[in-house]
């Protein structure tokens, strides 16, 4: 029977001098009223068939903390027979909110299912010869297991005081678990499909008197303690194991295998199969440990056929064993009797701690300081190594290694196990040969794939220097001359780590948080290279006059010009920047090819996150000696981009990326491979640089921020509209498949959105009344006059340029001074733009958030809004960013507006779980929510009324 009911309630076992008449009580100790009890299940009486009628409500006598002391009370609790709550007590184990009481005797009640379906059940008697079985034998894991529940035990689960005591005493949890667990026991063989159940002793459910069965008791009672399990000692001394001669073509005796047999009560207690035999354990194993051991050695020779020769004898005391057989235990045999619990010893005296490591060699000659070894043309060696204790075998001792045809060989003075697969891999050793790129991750990572399986793998000689240089991290260095700022110290650090990867000749990828400098911090990297050769930066075309007048202001005197629309010409080109667009390098992608580049930087690199793009690919073709991606966001949406960044900034490091996505991403991106997550971020971490605001070094650099999610009811037009889109389109959707389907829920998510920000929107309706038909409206006009009055300044981000405009006109028409930006403003106008709201000219800066979420800086604003929220919470911080960044002397406040009992509203838990995950995995926003079923996509859009 099982009530979900209960789960809440602290659970209490109940002994009985029958096992079997034991009870489990739910009580409550805060005193909520308990359920009423539930009906009987037509099976007759609940699991096991138990005794004893119906559940009830009825007084329980508990013991309650007091001060210092403990004093009794009586609760009302319900009470019912164990097979009756078998049901209950386990599902509470998984279920939320489960009282740890209840939780814990779920553990319990599921330790003695499981005993009883390995068949540890013993008949035996009570005191009053009736008839009872208990649960046993107990090996040493079932009685580690069960004082475990024990140790985890509240005092709610054993809160009964025991019976005639003063002062009060509580019973021991583990003796309480003891008897709970034969109360199982022994209600469980007792059902109604029993042989002859009616009468019967061990089936019946009445107790059966059996006077006579006193002396067979007291036998099934001593193998209660007499439970054994085998193991196999390796005796090697007596054999020509290390003789080289064949007889016959015949398999020689190459060793004996003794039986062992230990006590599953006393773990400490062992002894020879010939002793035990013999009659010298009788006393510590009782009568039935014979029997039980032949029992255990038949389990075993399923396991593995060899040891039934050991049943053939009459004393199953020592097994010869044949070359193959020795190696069969090295292997394959040896892990399967392991895994049923039959150990093999082997001699003390061997030594078994060969192993095998895959190294990678750089061609003799190379270079120590790594730059010499990344340039090289010629291919690294890759093989295996093995080694004794830790210390690698010569190329001579390998070879001896190689030609051994004995599971045991002489290697350094000392025999040594040698495994099979060892053997081989010292016949084969050449694994081939490496790319340098390819040679680095596998020194990064520290693992290599050889033939499916990932094996552990490290660098020796210059990559291994190269190695240890880039994980160590760069040392200090100072400003370049020329540089007309004074960099921070964390600054420094980048400088420095920039300066480390393109003097070996790799790239990187610069992701810190927006705002803090990256683009001071190129400049400088710049100066500090000091090439004749131009630096090239391919940036949106919104920040072609940042990153000019960044440089005019930083590096005064180096020469910048664009290569933009009509200005496409790199003749006399010497030194300095040229900046360009993305688009313009997409469609000039030949020309900028043509041009000797000292280092070429891709600013707010996500734009080139898919690999697969024209523009992406136009990249790539440009050659450098140096490459530096900077973005606030290196992984957006999954790892896929991530590898598209890095494969860029230094091509071949992460594989081919089908190859990547399955030994890396797939798994990282599942959360259920830690090792995985550990192996990529050893490979990717030295490439990556990444710091945010909340860093220690870098918070006191900024002002607070303050970020609050503003919640806004929707007007009665709204959520007229709501309803009516997520009615009719649901119904669409419902008789909707494959594409059709997910276009009708994109649709559906889209409308929804816009009816959230304002009714004109989603109805297309221009010119519009807009004054008291939204809800997120009226409240934005509440922040404005509030932050105007203060003479404060503002950005509002909006997804949306159609709402952007209606903001506007709506601003214009009550004579708030504010200015639109978007992507179709021209690069000029942009700059403009800018120029106004920083001198403090406009106080109301909308923008488009896609358009302007990045590069601008924008430290007027004291304040933020999202009037409409984005799907990936990371593009929101760097919006946030245009004003949250180094420069700004001024607390920030964000403000983020939701449609209250919306799908906005549902998006913004979501989006805080996100939020959590974004340095790891960040999901595929909208498009994961079409993958939903119609059951969990209404209830994510349906409206929910304010109660």
């Amino acid at each position: 029977m099982t009530d979900t009911r209960l789960h809440t309630y602290a659970a209490v076992f109940l002994p009985a001098a029958l096992a079997r008449e034991g009870r489990i009580a739910f009580w409550s100790p805060d005193g909520t009223p308990l359920p009423a009890p539930p009906s009987p299940e037509p099976s007759g009486g609940g699991q096991g068939g138990s005794p004893g009628g119906l559940p009830a409500v009825t007084d329980l006598t508990v013991v309650r903390r007091h001060g210092a002391a403990a004093r009794s009370r009586t609760v009302p609790a319900l009470v019912m027979s164990v097979g009756d709550a078998l049901g209950t007590l386990t599902a509470a184990r998984r279920q939320a909110g489960a009282h740890p009481a209840a939780a814990c005797w779920g553990a319990a009640a599921l330790h003695a299912l499981q005993l009883a379906a390995r068949g540890r059940l013993l008949p035996g008697l009570t005191a009053d010869d009736l008839d009872a079985w208990r649960a046993g034998p107990l090996d040493a894991d079932d009685i580690a297991h069960l004082r475990a529940i024990a140790a985890a035990m509240p005092y709610e689960a054993h809160a009964t005081p025991l019976p005639g005591l003063t002062p009060l005493q509580l019973p021991e949890p583990e003796a309480l678990l003891r008897a709970f667990l034969d109360a199982v026991a022994d209600t469980l063989p007792r059902t109604p499909a029993a042989a002859h159940a009616v009468g019967e002793p061990f089936a019946a459910r009445a107790p059966q008197h059996l006077p006579r069965a006193r002396a067979w008791a007291a036998e099934a009672a001593a193998g209660m303690d007499a439970g054994v399990r085998v193991s196999l000692r390796l005796d090697l001394s007596g054999y020509e194991l290390f003789d080289t001669s064949h007889e016959g073509g015949q398999d020689r005796q190459a060793a004996a295998a003794l039986l062992q047999v230990h006590s599953l009560a006393d773990p400490t207690l062992v002894i020879d199969a010939a002793g035990l035999w013999a009659g010298q354990g009788d006393e510590h194993f009782g009568p039935r440990a014979r029997i039980d051991a032949v029992l255990a050695l038949r389990r075993a020779a399923r396991v593995w056929p060899p040891l039934g020769g050991l049943l053939e004898r009459d004393v199953p005391d020592v097994l010869p064993l044949s070359e193959d057989e020795l190696y069969e235990l090295l292997g394959p045999a040896g892990s399967r009797l392991a895994a049923a619990g039959v150990t093999v010893h082997w001699p003390r005296d061997l030594v078994r701690s060969l192993g095998a490591t895959a190294v990678v060699r750089p061609a003799p000659g190379s270079a120590t300081d790594g730059t010499a070894f990344f340039d090289s043309q010629e291919l690294l060696r890759f093989n295996w190594q093995l080694a004794l204790d830790g210390d690698p075998l010569t190329e001579r001792e390998m070879d001896a290694l190689a030609e051994a045809h004995r599971p045991v060989v002489r290697l350094r003075d000392q025999w040594v196990v040698v495994d099979p697969d060892l053997v081989r891999k010292a016949r084969k050793r050449e694994l081939g040969l490496l790319e340098p790129v390819d040679a680095l991750a596998v020194a990064l990572s520290g693992t290599a794939d050889i033939d499916g399986e990932t094996v552990p793998a490290v660098p020796v000689g210059a990559l291994a220097t190269l190695r240890d240089r880039l994980t160590k991290g760069p040392g200090t260095v100072p400003a370049p001359p020329g540089l007309a700022a004074t960099l921070r110290d964390y600054q420094l650090r980048g400088l420095a780590w920039l300066d480390l990867m393109t003097s070996l000749g790799l790239g990187g990828c610069l992701a810190d948080d927006m705002g803090l400098g990256k683009t001071v911090t190129l400049i400088a990297l710049h100066l500090r290279r000091a090439r004749t050769a131009p630096t090239l930066v391919v940036c949106p075309a919104s920040l072609l006059g940042n990153w000019q007048r960044e440089i005019t202001r930083f590096a005064p005197g180096v020469p910048v010009r664009r290569f933009h629309r009509t200005d496409r010409v790199l003749d006399g080109v010497d030194g300095g920047f040229v900046l360009t667009t993305y688009g313009t390098m997409r469609t000039s992608a030949e020309q900028l090819a043509a041009q000797d580049w000292g280092m070429v930087v891709a600013d707010e690199a996500q734009h080139v996150k898919n690999p697969f793009s024209a523009t992406a690919k136009a990249l790539r073709t440009i050659p450098a000696p140096a490459r530096v991606a900077l973005t606030g966001t290196p992984v957006e949406n999954n790892l896929s981009e991530l590898w598209a960044l890095l494969d860029w900034t230094t091509p071949g490091l992460l594989g081919p990326l089908k190859a990547f996505r399955a030994r890396h991403a797939r798994a990282a991106e599942n959360g259920d491979d830690q090792e995985a997550l550990e192996r990529l971020a050893r490979l990717v971490r030295p490439f990556l640089l990444r710091r945010r605001k909340s860093d220690p070094g870098i918070v006191p650099e900024l002002p607070p921020k303050t970020e609050s999610d503003q919640p806004v009811p929707l007007t009665r037009e709204q959520a007229t509209l709501y309803e009516a889109v997520v009615r009719e389109t649901m119904a669409q959707i419902e008789g909707a498949e494959g594409i059709a389907r997910r276009g009708l829920v994109m649709k559906l998510l889209t409308s929804l959105k816009q009816i959230c920000n304002h009714p004109a929107q989603y109805l297309k309706e221009s010119p519009a009344r807009l004054v008291g038909r939204s809800g997120k409206l009226a409240l934005l006009d509440e922040l404005l006059d509030t932050i105007l009055a203060e003479e404060g300044s503002v950005l509002v981000f909006t997804q949306y340029v159609t709402m952007a405009r209606l903001l506007a006109d709506h601003l214009a028409a009550r004579a708030i001074p504010a200015q639109l930006l978007h992507g179709a403003t021209p690069v000029a106008e942009r700059e403009r733009l800018v120029d106004r709201f920083q001198s403090g000219e406009v106080p109301v800066f909308i923008l488009s958030l896609k358009a302007a979420g990045t590069g601008l800086n924008l430290t007027r604003a004291g304040h933020v809004v999202h009037y409409d929220r984005w799907w990936n919470p990371a593009v929101e911080e760097q919006a946030t960013d245009r004003a949250y960044r180094i420069g700004q002397t001024q607390p920030v406040q964000v403000h983020r507006l939701i449609a209250e009992g919306t799908v906005e509203d549902r998006i913004a838990e979501m989006l805080q779980a996100k939020q959590a995950l974004a340095d790891a995995v960040l999901g595929s926003g909208e498009a994961a929510l079409t993958e939903l079923t119609d059951r969990e996509l209404a209830d994510l859009v349906s409206l929910r009324r304010p109660t």
